[in-house]
């Protein structure tokens, strides 16, 4: 028979109990609490109390504050705050080593012409960056109109068999890369249109922030600087205004350069941060993906902490009371 068991599906012989339950996930003698079919369980029913078919049991345990702070993006919880990029890396192993060590959960890929005089042998991105693994965000990274864009997502969703989340970033020119911000207003429209959950790269324009989300948009992407310049975060009012007013995530695309930015992104209360150029132009871009991992963890936990105020003055951190004058 089938039961569901803290939302997953699983299967028990006749004559099982819920005690057989606990000990099967390896919980006996730990410190929880049952609730069948959403009534509580006394602990000293668990081994008489027989599990039905359908039956639907949540188990419960305390932990640590922090440990269960995610994000929600397009119905799914994320982890990792830190998003990464595969294109700029020396080989494929290289990729695969700093992907890993930046423990990110989200993995953004370009959508290219095969190359049709490859080696059939040659290994492909995804053979090394697996969707079994990571969630793969296909980008329309090179489109100049909402057009290319649009077919872009849609060669996305047929590659990898019928994948709706995708990256949208319709570009203005070569020089600065920044959006062409009324070309996305039309490719997220029909995007959004034809079913796909659109996370967008936009300038850090608060106005135009909102205007994406209210198209339908699942996650707005502002820059802090220029694509690949690794200037850091330019303008960090606006971004701030841009978090305080959304009601969808918000991650900070493009411009990133080490770590300290990744950490000043997330103490503006972003709910992550998206990156290529910063590590895969490191000295070291496996030492830096693990860097920025650190960074983004440490910048979201002083979010969380809340910073003391700044002052104009000083303030003595020990009492003067009793002090040898």
């Amino acid at each position: 028979m089938k039961i569901s068991v803290n939302g997953d599906s699983r299967e028990y012989g006749d004559n099982s109990s819920v005690a057989d339950v606990i000990a099967d996930l390896g919980l006996s003698g730990k410190r929880i609490a049952v609730e069948l079919n959403k009534e509580i369980l006394p602990f000293t029913q668990y081994a008489s109390q027989l599990i039905q078919d359908g039956d639907r049991l949540e188990i419960v345990q305390a932990i640590g504050g922090g440990q269960d702070d995610y994000f929600t993006l397009a119905g799914k919880q994320y982890r990792s705050r830190l998003l990464v990029g595969t294109g700029k890396y020396k080989d494929l192993e290289e990729t695969r080593l700093a992907t890993e060590a930046s423990g990110a959960q989200i993995v953004t890929v370009a959508i290219r012409r095969t190359n049709i005089g490859q080696n059939p042998g040659e290994p492909n991105l995804l053979d090394v960056i697996s969707p079994d693994k990571y969630t793969i965000l296909p980008n329309t990274a090179g489109c100049y109109t909402a057009e290319d864009a649009v077919r872009t997502c849609r060669l996305a969703r047929e590659l990898l068999g019928g994948h709706k989340l995708v990256k949208l970033e319709v570009l203005a020119d070569q020089l600065t890369l920044f959006p062409d911000v009324a070309e996305t207003y039309v490719a997220a429209e029909l995007l959004v249109k034809d079913g796909f959950d659109v996370m967008v790269y936009t300038n850090d324009d608060p106005i135009a922030a909102k205007r994406l989300e209210e198209i339908g948009c699942v996650a707005v992407m502002p820059l802090a600087a220029p694509i690949g310049s690794g200037l850091g975060i330019r303008n960090p009012y606006n971004i701030l205004t841009i978090v305080e007013n959304a009601k969808v995530p918000i991650l900070v695309d493009a411009g990133v350069g080490t770590a300290s930015d990744a950490a000043i992104a997330m103490e503006l209360g972003c709910d992550g941060v998206l990156m290529n150029t910063a590590i895969a132009a490191a000295k070291n871009p496996v030492l830096m993906a693990s860097a920025m991992k650190k960074g983004i963890e440490a910048g979201r936990e002083a979010y969380l902490a809340g910073r003391m105020p700044r002052k104009r003055f000083a303030s003595a951190s020990s009492p003067i009371d009793g002090l040898f004058l």
